[in-house]
């Protein structure tokens, strides 16, 4: 009994192929954040145009929507345990 407990202490929740995948998401949410960032100005008295662009706006947080969606994939997909 004791030799089955301790082999179940040591097995990781997700294989190998899940920490990769959650790991890829990760890096577009990531990405995503960093694209979303900045475009204020310095002076609160004038507004910056910048902060409604494409990057802002479409991009970023479509790149954050699709790491969300891999972090999904990466814990529903079946390890090959």
């Amino acid at each position: 009994m004791k030799g089955k407990n301790k082999e179940n202490k040591n097995k990781f929740l997700f294989g190998k192929k899940n920490y990769s995948i959650m790991l890829i998401g990760l890096a577009f949410i990531v990405l995503g954040f960093i694209l979303m960032a900045g475009g204020g100005s310095d002076d609160p008295e004038i507004f910056n145009e910048e902060i409604y662009n494409f990057r802002r706006i479409r991009l970023a947080p479509t790149l954050v929507l699709i790491g969300l969606a891999i972090e999904i994939y990466a814990i529903m997909a079946k390890s090959k345990k």
